[in-house]
This record gives structure tokens, C-alpha cells and sequence, in this order.
């Protein structure tokens, strides 16, 4: 084999696994886009037991055609706290026998004599043409679904034709042949080569894909084909540990669990590794791809019947693997903790984990807004200081949380998602816009407070009183408008309205007596000029509150857009 046909191989093959790849990327993100959020819901609300937690898992990666999707969702669903340790792997459980359906997806209809397949894509893929062009975004998503389903035949057929005919090349069939011929020690050997690869191609379906048409070739044995697969199911573990690497513990341990019941999961396969391999092949002894097909769905099926008595075990194992961190008693540094980066390639899914750190982003504003009396009241410099300083700080760690938000729902609103994911995109991006904007807000009359107090400007109890009110009013707009952040279905939008007015009539009726005050000359410039500024920046920022819970007004299923900002 020259040089140059070993770099046509090669080019092809890469070619034909980009499509079959591309093809599974396609098919996955349409049936999360017909899916949408409800399969986070579901995975929520149904993991009560082991049972329902197994089925939930089957039936949810089933369903979107990824294992890789489900086991990260669950990850991120322990690190909120939204599923319990033992919930999440029994999910986990159950997502690595929804991926087998996969492979009877490729086995089934994607593996023939020459082209064979070709046919049957071409008629999916026209198929897809009764909903591609529909204007309603379900019906493109399920039409995104039926060309991706078109496409992995189209990559498969590729895959197959890459596939060199190794009668014409006696050595590396001498060289496989070689690799096979040194009994347990060869099939510990290919299970590591099994995981290394699909580390590699992050694609457990893919490898799935490539051992099945290798076995349709005659490249391999069967026994080498049932250790590949078992690698396989080692090496897609990493998406949920590169997923854990910017969680909490609990999203930590959720996938150390995945990664221990696939490896006990292999060691037990191991053990019985000859008497399987002859049950298997007594069903099917002259269709490997069939044969490989019912292995790897025995396996998984197995593997979960058997450990899923075992998961307070599991449990104990991965709490030694993964150590509680102490508390560090810090509340006010500035971190995520519910959007991780690796979550992007899911965006329909993970709308969730944007709204529960927007969740988070308004309870530290409301925290930093119960800051603002002691400025008034500190008795001291130091404490004054000491409270500006600690505004100051949060108004940081609003900008960051801002920042950080923002980018994360741009790129997911770059990865073409439905029109109603879109809008809820748009909606947060205001939300989080705003909520940073009550920082500043906040921030600043904090700043007033600090030139008030060196110009040494004393207000009246009138003007306290005054002011007081002012702000009682916008800390109950506050507090409604973190009770809307917290269910989007249920908003007050009665109560949230009505409080911007009487702030609003507040201001104006201050505002009025203020100017009839300078006129009569009451008080003095400085004492003027800072009273005012203050029930200002007061009204300002409840135009900033009334604005996300307008945002949340939006009509999520009709496309309207959200209102206009409220006017100071």
C-alpha cells in the first residue's frame, strides 16, 4: 500500500464519518427542537425511583438521539439541585440503553450492498420536503429531523464505500489478524482502542457506526467488534466529565457515576465475556451486524438490570471519588452556577440553566439593594466605607454576571433555534440587560449618599420620610419582580404595574413639593441637589424592575415582541 492510496483512504473515510457526524448533529438538534424545554421537565419530575428514573432516561435519549445530551442535561439538573444523585443515574442508566436504538436505526436500514441504502435516503429525504417548508417552526424542526434521518443513511452508504477492500491488501489484514491472536490480553486491547476512539470522535454512534461497518466487511472478528463496543461506552463518558469540570460537587459525582457503571459494567461483560459471545452468536451466527447490534443492546440492558441495584453503592463509591468542598462562608464572590459552556451544542435544552442564573442575578441585586439604609444609618466613617465598599463589589459582580449571560444566550441564540427559543432568548437578554442596570442604579445613589455626606448636607425628617417611602415602594417592586423571575407562567404583572405607578405618582408629587421648596428657599443648594438626585435615581430604577417583568409579558407562543421600556 503506497503512501498516496493510504492518504485517499483516509480522506475519504474522514469525509464520509463529517456526514455521517454532520447528519446525527442535524437529526439530534431537530428532535430537541420538537422536544424543546419539557425534556428538562420531564427529567425533573420523573426521577422519583430508579424505575421511572431508567425509563425516563431510555425514553428521553431515545427520543433526541443522544446519550451525550441527556447524561450533561442531567448533570447540569444535580448541579441545580433540581435532581437528586440517585435520580441522575438512574437516568444515566437509562440513557445508555436509548442509545442503542441507534444502532437498530443503522443496522435496519442503514447498511447494504452497494448503494442499496441510497434509495431509501432519497426517499426520507423527500419526505422532508412536506415540512421544510412550513411556516410553523415545530413542523421545520420535525422536517430538520427527517433529512438528518436521510443524511446518516447518505453517511453510512459513504462510510461503507470508504471502506477499502482489504483482499487487496494482505498485510494490514495480517497486521489485525496479528493484534487478535493473544487471547484476553487482545480484547483488553481493543476495548482501550474502543474508548480512545470515541474519546476522540466525542461520538459514541459514530464509533458505533464504523464498528458496524467493519463487521459488515469482514474486517474484524466478533469478539474484537463486542470489545470496541464496550470501549465505546467507556470513552463517551467523557462528554458528561468534561461537562462536570464547571459544576458543584453534585454535578461532579453525577458523572463519576456514569463513568463507574460503564466501567463495572465492562469488567462484568468481561467475566462472562465467552459465554455472551456464544449466546449471541447462537441467535445470529451468519449476520455480524445484527449480531454486534444484539450485543450492544444485551450489554446495556444487562449492565443497568443488574447495577441498578446497586446505586446507594454507586452513591457511596462516587462520594469518596468526589469530596465535599467546605464552605467558605463567601457570598459575595462572583460565580455561575448554573450555565456551563458545554452545554451550548443543546440549546433548545438548556434554556433552563439561563433562567435559573438569571434567578440567581436578581436575588444578589436584591441583596445589594438592602445595603443601601445602612449608608444612612452608620454611625461611623469606617462603617460607612465599609458599606460602600460591599455595593461596590456587587455592583462588579452584577456587570460579570451581565457579561457572562449575554454571551452565553448570544451563542445559543446563534445555533439555530426555533422561533419561540428565540424569543425567550430575546426576553432574558433584556431581563439580564435591566437587572444590570439596577446594579449601576443602585450603585449610584450609593455615590449620592457618599457626596452628601462630605458636603455635610443634613436632611430633614420630612425629607427622610419622604424618601423612605420612595424606597419601601421600590423594594416592593423589587421583591414582585423576583417572584415573576420565578415563574414565568404565573407573573404578576397586576401587582407590578400598579406599584410603577404609585412610584411614579410618588416621584412627581416630591418633585412638585421640591420645587416649591427651592422657591421658598427651605433648604440649601447642596441638600437640593442631593434629595433630588436621590428619589430620581429611586424612579429610575424602578423603570428598570417594571421593564423585566414587561419582559416576561412577552407572548411566547404568538411572536409578538415584548413592550417598550417604561419612561422615566
Amino acid at each position: 500500500m503506497t503512501a498516496t492510496e493510504i492518504l485517499l483512504i483516509i480522506i475519504k473515510f474522514a469525509g464520509a464519518l463529517a456526514v455521517f457526524l454532520f447528519s446525527m448533529k442535524m437529526m439530534s438538534e431537530g428532535l430537541q427542537k420538537v422536544a424543546g424545554s419539557r425534556m428538562r421537565t420531564i427529567l425533573g419530575h420523573f426521577t422519583g425511583n430508579p424505575l421511572s428514573g431508567i425509563l425516563t432516561g431510555t425514553a428521553i435519549t431515545a427520543i433526541i438521539q443522544s446519550s451525550s445530551a441527556t447524561t450533561v442535561m442531567v448533570v447540569s439538573l444535580v448541579n441545580a439541585g433540581m435532581v437528586s444523585l440517585s435520580g441522575a443515574i438512574a437516568v444515566i442508566m437509562g440513557a445508555n440503553i436509548g442509545t442503542t436504538a441507534t444502532a437498530w436505526i443503522i443496522t435496519l436500514l442503514g447498511l447494504g450492498d452497494g448503494g442499496s441504502g441510497l434509495p431509501l435516503s432519497m426517499l426520507i429525504a423527500a419526505v422532508s420536503l412536506f415540512f421544510i417548508f412550513s411556516k410553523r417552526d415545530r413542523m421545520q424542526s420535525i422536517g430538520q429531523t427527517v433529512i438528518g434521518l436521510a443524511l446518516l443513511l447518505v453517511g453510512m452508504d459513504l462510510l461503507q464505500a470508504a471502506m477499502p477492500d482489504l483482499k487487496e491488501y494482505p498485510e494490514f489484514l495480517q497486521t489485525l489478524a496479528a493484534l487478535g491472536h493473544y487471547g484476553f490480553w487482545s480484547i483488553l486491547l481493543f476495548v482501550a482502542i474502543g474508548a480512545l476512539l470515541t474519546c476522540i470522535v466525542q461520538s459514541s454512534s459514530a464509533m458505533m457506526a464504523i464498528t458496524l461497518v467493519m463487521c459488515y466487511n469482514n474486517w474484524i472478528d466478533f469478539n474484537v467488534a463486542m470489545a470496541l463496543v464496550m470501549g465505546q461506552n467507556i470513552g463517551t463518558t467523557i462528554t458528561a466529565n468534561i461537562a462536570a469540570v464547571v459544576a458543584n460537587t453534585a454535578g461532579k459525582k453525577a458523572a463519576r457515576a456514569h463513568l463507574l457503571f460503564n466501567v463495572v459494567g465492562v469488567l462484568v461483560t468481561l467475566i462472562l465475556f465467552h459465554p455472551i459471545m456464544n449466546f449471541i452468536l447462537g441467535i445470529f451466527p451468519h449476520d455480524m451486524p445484527m449480531a454486534i447490534t444484539l450485543f450492544h443492546t444485551v450489554f446495556n440492558v444487562g449492565n443497568t438490570i443488574l447495577l441498578a441495584f446497586f446505586i446507594p453503592q454507586i452513591i457511596k463509591i462516587v462520594n469518596h471519588m468526589v469530596k465535599e468542598k467546605p464552605a467558605s462562608g463567601d457570598d459575595e464572590s462572583f460565580r455561575l452556577k448554573y450555565i456551563e459552556p458545554t452545554l451550548l451544542s443543546t440549546a433548545e435544552l438548556n434554556l433552563q440553566s439561563a433562567k435559573l442564573e438569571i434567578e440567581e442575578f436578581s436575588k444578589r441585586v436584591l441583596r445589594m439593594y438592602t445595603f443601601l439604609p445602612a449608608l444612612r444609618t452608620a454611625k461611623s466613617q469606617d462603617d460607612f466605607d465599609h458599606t460602600l465598599q460591599r455595593i461596590a463589589h456587587y455592583e462588579q459582580i452584577t456587570d460579570n454576571m451581565d457579561m457572562e449571560i449575554t454571551r452565553y444566550l448570544t451563542r445559543l441564540g446563534t445555533g439555530g433555534v426555533s422561533q419561540h427559543t428565540s424569543q425567550r432568548i430575546s426576553s432574558m437578554l433584556r431581563i439580564s440587560d435591566n437587572l444590570e442596570s439596577i446594579g449601576d442604579d443602585i450603585y449610584h445613589i450609593a455615590l449620592v449618599r457618599q457626596s452628601k455626606r462630605a458636603d455635610a448636607a443634613h436632611f430633614s425628617d420630612a425629607l427622610n420620610d419622604n424618601l423612605s417611602q420612595m424606597s419601601t415602594l421600590v423594594g416592593r417592586a423589587l421583591d414582585t419582580m423576583d417572584a415573576n423571575l420565578h415563574d414565568y407562567d404565573h407573573a404578576d404583572f397586576a401587582t407590578a404595574h400598579a406599584l410603577e405607578q404609585d412610584i411614579n405618582h410618588l416621584r412627581d408629587r416630591l418633585r412638585n413639593d421640591h420645587l416649591e421648596a427651592l422657591k421658598s428657599n427651605r433648604y440649601d443648594y447642596n441638600v437640593g441637589i442631593a434629595y433630588s438626585n436621590l428619589y430620581a435615581l429611586y424612579e429610575k430604577l424602578a423603570d428598570h424592575v417594571i421593564n423585566v417583568s414587561e419582559a416576561l409579558e412577552t407572548k411566547w407562543d404568538t411572536g409578538s415582541q415584548p413592550a417598550e421600556p417604561a419612561q422615566a
